[in-house]
């Protein structure tokens, strides 16, 4: 049961406890992680004396809305992307063109739109609208912080910053809006270890060098899958899709965890996040080992 795909990937330690090994042993890349973050624990660490007090998200605001350039009166922080969706969702409502992120409305309001799109990784067209825009790995496809659309975002920032444990998120929208948010976020949603030491992580981040990393990156992935007969599609997105049914079991034997599709509908779709250097090799060395599988597998889909 430890091994069956979760509804949102981030699986590896789930596997790990299944398997009875470490979690440092498995490398998950079935949560899309920014592969050039600074490692953020040092920072962590030097503001650990935050759990002994109450959490104040403001200088944390402050110091995102500096980095993005708007006002501050604009943003307000979340308990990760989950709530700022859950408290835009509350005053919106919403829609969703299918595949889509689980978490969005699946109502009869507004469209909501990923950017890049989750799952595809595409990036939407400059004429492409929507109401709710999620633009949680926007920075990472683009190196800019926002579409700049006169709609609603949504965003994770955990995710840049490659803890997603921390859980910080935000909603940037007209100031009405957002204090209609606040009115329903609940008393210390944003913990005290995120609020003091987000602008320490902030500080570091260089946008246009992150996104021109992954995509270097990506393009090794990509040149990596090719290499055992795996196509990925097009992505603009950290991470690339690949279909080959069995995949996903078949680089767990390696402690190689990927994002199983099934829940958008895709099945025998896999989505692989994109590594740093020593990813790539653990995933090539993992390939390796599945190279029968993979031969065999390609011959019976041929057949």
């Amino acid at each position: 049961m430890g091994l069956t795909p979760g509804r949102h990937g981030g699986d590896g330690a789930r596997i790990a406890r299944a398997l009875g090994v470490e979690v440092s042993a498995v490398l998950d890349l079935s949560q899309s992680l920014n592969p050039v973050a600074p490692d953020p624990m040092p920072v962590l660490a030097r503001h650990l004396d935050a759990i002994g007090r109450y959490p104040d998200p403001s200088a944390a605001t402050a110091a995102l809305a500096a980095a993005m350039g708007v006002d501050v009166e604009r943003l307000l922080l979340t308990n990760g992307g989950a709530e700022a969706i859950s408290l835009a969702a509350g005053e919106l409502g919403g829609s969703v063109v299918e595949p889509e992120f689980a978490l969005h409305p699946r109502g009869t309001g507004p469209r909501w739109r990923s950017n890049p799109h989750n799952p595809t990784g595409r990036l939407a067209r400059a004429e492409e609208r929507a109401a709710v825009w999620d633009e949680a790995f926007y920075p990472m496809a683009t190196g800019a912080w926002t579409r700049g659309d006169d709609a609603v975002v949504v965003g994770s920032l955990t995710k840049l910053l490659a803890c997603p444990g921390l859980r910080v998120g935000y909603v940037l929208a007209n100031p009405e809006f957002v204090e209609r948010c606040r009115r329903a976020q609940p008393t210390w949603a944003l913990n005290g270890l995120a609020g003091e030491s987000l602008e320490d992580l902030l500080a570091p981040i260089d946008l246009a060098g992150v996104a021109a990393g992954i995509a270097a990156l990506r393009a090794q992935l990509v040149d990596l899958l090719a290499r055992f007969g795996l196509v990925a599609a097009p992505s603009e997105a950290n991470w690339v899709l690949v279909e080959r049914p069995g995949l996903r079991e078949a680089l767990l034997e390696s402690l190689v965890v990927t994002r199983d599709c099934a829940n958008f509908s895709m099945p025998g779709v896999v989505r692989i996040a994109v590594p740093d250097a020593a990813g790539l090799a653990r995933l090539e060395v993992a390939l390796e080992a599945a190279r029968d599988w993979l031969d065999e597998s390609l011959v019976r889909r041929d057949l």
